[in-house]
């Protein structure tokens, strides 16, 4: 195996590793969002204000209805939410780009160039190089 390679796998090795780095902060990202979500004591703090009005001091009824639809829409958005990150969680994996072919699509493993098709290495040097050449 060549120097070159030898990088070239390393390299593809590292932007394995990278990848699954930012899906792993993309779900963490994810979950907070859901869980800062699912946080609903805005909207029930609103419905309990909206209600003591009504029965303390003559508020609306349409103030209470109001919240309260407002409370089942933010719970219906958080149920939502978690349904697109259990689907986001089950998703298979992309293939690296090393393995996709030109045009995206997955490259189709070929058969090893024949020793005639391939082109000769080039010749070492004849000569031994030190420092004072340079």
């Amino acid at each position: 195996m060549s120097f070159m390679d030898k990088v070239k796998a390393q390299a593809e090795q590292a932007m394995v590793k990278g990848q699954a780095a930012v899906a792993q902060g993309q779900t963490k990202l994810s979950d907070m969002q859901a869980s800062k979500a699912s946080n609903n004591d805005g909207v029930l703090r609103d419905l309990g204000a909206a209600y003591y009005a009504e029965q303390r001091s003559g508020g609306s009824p349409d103030a209470v209805a109001t919240a309260l639809a407002a409370v089942d829409a933010h719970e219906q958005a958080v149920a939502a939410a978690a349904a697109a990150a259990a689907a986001a969680a089950a998703a298979p994996p992309a293939a690296p780009a090393s393995m996709l072919g030109d045009i995206g699509q997955p490259a189709t493993p070929s058969a090893a160039p024949a020793a005639s098709d391939a082109p000769a290495a080039p010749a070492a040097p004849a000569a031994s190089f030190g420092l004072d050449d340079v």
